[in-house]
Parts: C-alpha cells; sequence; structure tokens
C-alpha cells in the first residue's frame, strides 16, 4: 500500500460515516473555492463508470500510467482488477482561479471515486490551447476514509510521488496545506453533514464568465471605496453591488445569446437605496433607472448620466413598466413579495430578480407559518411561490456576496400562454385579496387621480390593488434606543448599574475585591427592576432593554443573556475595544467616564489610560471641520 502521508481522526461519536465522507468530498469537488480562495470555483463534466482500459484512454500517458493504476490499487494487483465491472466513478473538474496566471492553458483534474475503497484519487493534468493535455505526475493524490480498528474513523491522505510535488500558488498549494487546511475541513464537513437548504452558488451562470467579469468590475469600480460618503460599510456595500451587478451582467449577456438579441436589456431597480448597483449597470450600457423613497448622498457623485428618481413606490397601476425589460429587487425590504406581481402586470415580456432580505408580507411583516424550515428558507419558498402564482418559471439561485442573505430568485418566463392572461391575472388578485389586511379604500384615496404615464403616479396609488400597503418613511425612523431621551437613558443605567454594585458576596454573585465589580442578572431580571411605565417606552425600541444596556457598553457587558459591570482592566470585559491602540497622550476625549463620576471607587482605570475624560479638564472636544462631498464619477 501506498504510504500515507498524513491522517487525521475523527471524532469518536461521528455517527455520519462513511456517507458524510462523500458528502465531505462532494464539497471540495464542485466548490474548492471555498476552501483555496485564490479559485472562483470550478466546471465539472458528467461523472462516468470507468476500467482500467477507459483510464488507459483517457489518461494517455503509457509512461506513467502503471504508476497510476498502481496507486490506484495498491491493495490488490492490477490484474486482480482486469475483471472488475468499472471499479471508478470519474469526472474531469476545470480550475477557474480569481486571477488568471494560466494564459491559455486550463488546469484540470482527473477525479476517479472508488466506492469500494472509500477513497477519492486527483490525476492533474495541464491542458493547452490546441487541446493537448499533460498528467502532472508529481501532484497525483489520494484521500481515503479508514476504519481503525472497527471502531475509530480517519482521513488519510496518500501523495504518489510527494518529492516531485508543485505548487503553483493558485490551483495547487504547498504541500503541507492540504494536511493543515483541507484534511481538517474534510472532517469536520464529514461530520457534520449538513445539506444546504437551497441551491448551490451561481448555479445559474457559467462560473468562468462570472468570474472574468467580476475581476474586472471590481477593478473598475474599487475606487468608490475610498471616496463613500454613506455612514455604511463601504468595503462591504462596494464589493457586494460590484457582485450582483456581475450576476445580472452575465445572466443578461447568457439571455441574449439564448435568444439572439442584440440590445442591451432595460431596467429599473425599485428600492435602490445607495444606487450604486443602477450606477454600474448603467456604465455598463444597460438603459435603467433606479427609485427609492429617500435621497442618498452618494447619488450626487454618480453624474447626470445615472438616472435615479426620489419617490414612494405603492403598487398600483401608477407603477408600472410596460417598457422595461427587468425589475431589480436588491433587498427591497416591503416591496419584495410585490416586485413578481408587478412585473407580471407590466407586461408579457417583463423579467424581475429579486434578493430578499428582510421579512415582508404584502402589507407587513411576515408571519411565520411552519417551524420544519428556518425562517429565511420559508421566506424564500413565500416569495417563489408568490412568483408561480404571479405566472413565472421561477429559479432560485445563491450568489457570491459577503451577506448571510444570499439566495435570489429569477422569473425569466412564464408559466402560461399569453393568450391565458385573463385567467392568470385572476390568480394574482385573489393572491392578493388573500393577504388583505385593510380590503376598505377610502373614497378620498380613490379618487386621487392619476397624472398620467407610467410610473407618475402619488404615493397613495390610484388603484384598489395596492391599498393597505404601507412604503417605508421618507425619514427613517430610529428606533434602537439612540433617539430616547437623555435624562431617560442615564436613570436606567444608573438603576441598574447600582442594582449590581450593589449585590455582595452574601448574595452569591457579588465580589469584595479592591475594586467592587458588582454581580450579574439576566435581563429578565433587571426588567423586574424597572417601572412598568419605563418598560413601556422601551418596548416601543427595536431590541428594547437589551439594547439600552449593549447601547451603554462603556458600562456594561451583555453576554449569554446576563448583563455584567465592564472591568475596564479585564481584556475579556473590554474586548470592544480590542481593535483600538492604547490612548495616545492628546486623544480625543469627547465624554465623560461614566465610572469616574458614578462608580463609588471612580474609575479604575488612571486618567491616562482610560479613553473617557475624567473631569472637565479631561475633556478635548474634535475641532477637525466637517468632511466635503467630491463630485466623482466613475
Amino acid at each position: 500500500m501506498m504510504p500515507k502521508l498524513f491522517d487525521i481522526k475523527f471524532p469518536r461519536d461521528s455517527k455520519t460515516l462513511p456517507e458524510g465522507f462523500w458528502s465531505a468530498v462532494d464539497v471540495w469537488i464542485k466548490k474548492p473555492h471555498v476552501v483555496n480562495k485564490r479559485l472562483c470555483g470550478v466546471t465539472e463534466t458528467e461523472s462516468r463508470d470507468v476500467d482500467r482500459e477507459d483510464l488507459r484512454l483517457l489518461l494517455d500517458d503509457p509512461e506513467h500510467f502503471q504508476d497510476v493504476l498502481f496507486f490506484l490499487t495498491s491493495e490488490v494487483s492490477p490484474a486482480q482488477t482486469h475483471g472488475q465491472d468499472k471499479p471508478w466513478s470519474s469526472s474531469i473538474r476545470t480550475f477557474i482561479p480569481k486571477v488568471n496566471c494560466y494564459g491559455t492553458n486550463l488546469q484540470k483534474e482527473v477525479i476517479l471515486k472508488d466506492f469500494a475503497r472509500q477513497q477519492v484519487t486527483f490525476l492533474p493534468f495541464d491542458e493547452d490551447a490546441k487541446g493537448k493535455a499533460s498528467l502532472k505526475n508529481g501532484n497525483i493524490y489520494q484521500i481515503q476514509l479508514c476504519n481503525q480498528d472497527c471502531e475509530e474513523w480517519a482521513l488519510e491522505l496518500h501523495v504518489l510521488t510527494s518529492d516531485a510535488w508543485f505548487s503553483d500558488g493558485v490551483a495547487y498549494a504547498k504541500l503541507p496545506w492540504l494536511s493543515s487546511d483541507l484534511l481538517p475541513k474534510l472532517v469536520r464537513w464529514a461530520s457534520e453533514s449538513r445539506s444546504s437548504e437551497f441551491r448551490s452558488t451561481l448555479s445559474l451562470l457559467p462560473v468562468d464568465k462570472y468570474s472574468v467579469m467580476y475581476q474586472r468590475l471590481k477593478e473598475k469600480y474599487k475606487a468608490m471605496v475610498k471616496v463613500w460618503p454613506e455612514v455604511t460599510d463601504p468595503e462591504k456595500f462596494v464589493y457586494e453591488d460590484v457582485a450582483i451587478a456581475t450576476y445580472l451582467l452575465v445572466l443578461w449577456a447568457e439571455e441574449r445569446s439564448e435568444k439572439n438579441l442584440t440590445a442591451r436589456q432595460s431596467f429599473v431597480d425599485l428600492g435602490c437605496g445607495n444606487g450604486l448597483l443602477v450606477h454600474i449597470l448603467t456604465n455598463e450600457g444597460h438603459p435603467g433607472k433606479g427609485i427609492d423613497v429617500r435621497r442618498r448622498k452618494i447619488w450626487d457623485m454618480y453624474g447626470p448620466q445615472t438616472l435615479l428618481e426620489e419617490k414612494a413606490i405603492t403598487p398600483s397601476e401608477s407603477f408600472l413598466f410596460p417598457g422595461t425589460d427587468w425589475l431589480i429587487g436588491n433587498h427591497s425590504d416591503e416591496l419584495t413579495p410585490w416586485i413578481p406581481v408587478i412585473a407580471a402586470r407590466s407586461s408579457y415580456s417583463c423579467r424581475y430578480f429579486v434578493l430578499p432580505c428582510c421579512f415582508f408580507d404584502f402589507y407587513g411583516k411576515y408571519q411565520r407559518r411552519q417551524c420544519k424550515k428556518s425562517q429565511y428558507k420559508e421566506y424564500i419558498d413565500f416569495i417563489a411561490e408568490v412568483s408561480q402564482v404571479c405566472g413565472f418559471n421561477t429559479e432560485e439561485d445563491c450568489l457570491r456576496i459577503p451577506s448571510t442573505k444570499r439566495v435570489c430568485l429569477v422569473g425569466k418566463s412564464r408559466n402560461y400562454e399569453l393568450s391565458d392572461e385573463a385567467e392568470s391575472e385572476q390568480r394574482r388578485a385573489n393572491l392578493i385579496q388573500s393577504h388583505r389586511i385593510c380590503p376598505r379604500v377610502t373614497d378620498e384615496k380613490s379618487a386621487i387621480a392619476n397624472d398620467g404615464g407610467g410610473c407618475h403616479g402619488n404615493a397613495e396609488g390610484d388603484s384598489t390593488w395596492g391599498a393597505g400597503f404601507q412604503p417605508r418613511d421618507r425619514v427613517p425612523v430610529v428606533r434602537n434606543c439612540a433617539t430616547l431621551p437623555r435624562d431617560f437613558v442615564d436613570s436606567v443605567v444608573l438603576q441598574v448599574a447600582n442594582a449590581l454594585l450593589g449585590m455582595t458576596v452574601d448574595d452569591g454573585e457579588g465580589s469584595c475585591s479592591d475594586w467592587n465589580k458588582g454581580g450579574s442578572l439576566s435581563v429578565s431580571e433587571i426588567a423586574g427592576l424597572l417601572e412598568q411605565e419605563t418598560l413601556q417606552l422601551l418596548k416601543r425600541e427595536c431590541g428594547g432593554l437589551q439594547t439600552l444596556l449593549k447601547n451603554n457598553h462603556q458600562v456594561f457587558r451583555v453576554e449569554g443573556g446576563r448583563v455584567f459591570i465592564r472591568d475596564w482592566r479585564d481584556e475579556k470585559s473590554a474586548r470592544v475595544n480590542t481593535k483600538r491602540k492604547p490612548v495616545a497622550p492628546g486623544a480625543l476625549k469627547t465624554r465623560f467616564c461614566w465610572f469616574h463620576v458614578h462608580h463609588p471607587q471612580g474609575c479604575p482605570l488612571q486618567a491616562v489610560n482610560c479613553a473617557f475624560a475624567h473631569g472637565p479638564d479631561d475633556l478635548r472636544p474634535s475641532t477637525r471641520p466637517p468632511k466635503k462631498l467630491k463630485n466623482t464619477v466613475l
């Protein structure tokens, strides 16, 4: 048997093996980019069963064939496998690097699964532009599941010629990486063996085209990160919108190819937010616009070619888009379930793309109906059901974006003929009516006249099919306890802190150390200390009492549902500040230290080491002028 290079044992209570092993292997075969971050993905051929002769023809390398065959069948002689009927399941995968460093050559692997021996072997080869392949004999490796002593399972790594291993830094890392990174991941995946509720990433697109497009757009629009004027994280939002734009551009390019179209698709982004997606799609040659209830600062940076409208959208006849090819809903919140409806009613040829985030029904927050699925999966299924009833052949995919909400739904075609439009419209009307919570429309609203043209209606609409819908406020309502009266917040903080500091050793919770850290209480126990009037005011805020306590992290540490006094001397307690540098001489101190003012023993830190002011003389407010907005057009 070929000597093992490395092995790693499974936990003794692993109950998912051997099936979990093959699930983990499939992740490595189909999604190597989840471990190897220098890859964008792979393409894979259909698997087929092969025998010894098929393998010889497949490799077309007489010089190394016998070595490879011995590597595959090291427990038995090659002659013993000659009579076996197709012992291996074979497929070929082609690597797609994030940055192409191979020129016109392709890096591929023949993958051989041997279910009888519970092993998978990878035979890498290089294919040039003319289709000529050359086997990379030094990089042939094998992963095998072994049952040791009929009790312990282990994963073993074998390499044909470890001394000849070559790392190119992309498809093939250094050999120790296989043992230090890949094998532990395979063990974890095999032990969990959890199947995803959703489809694989980028399942509707050619991954190679996506990779090329993404790298081009990322390079083109990366400067937006440096000039981002919003309070949101620039890297997350810029690169997320670049990835979404990449997905749409490739999707639309494939559609033009399938339908033999030349004109680029038009679009309207409903609830466009910062407008960057609209800006990118417009710059890449697609006519369109974005609509949102609230104007953003960054809109002024795009220039006149990016069409963005500040307008509240209410589902009605006034907000149909008969001349538009695609409607987009990118984290469109309360508009999400309406977008398939609006697309279906705009025209028979109108398509849509939605990326759901927050959970909304037609007329308010979405209410869960079952507990067998995750809330996210249930909501995706709800939007897919709406799409189906609206008449779309609905497809689901998973985007490659820095977000936990990555599943999109695409409606590219209809599930009925144009001649059946009236019947389909009746199904849509019944669907909306079944979800209506505000069925009546006042005469005043019904009498509001439309000023003509598509998408020129007012926020109230001029038809009953959107009655009861509440568009978001033009000015966002802040309900994270940040707008509560300062005196009210200070009184709650002081009351809770005094309760914690008042706990002593006699209570079984306190401390008699040199500086009183107090005890701990659960959030519900703290709620029992507060007056009903205080609790009622806190209930109006998102997160209530717990949010208020977390907001005041200078004083409190909330962990595992319990509340503690924060001790800034303790690294664990002060971990909210771990990314900050030590307080430098002359550093800005814009707030008073709560402990210096209120704690019976003062602050546990010296003034020079505390990030907050110990008295009026220690305050150093900022004197910097506000940043000016630059006009930048990309």
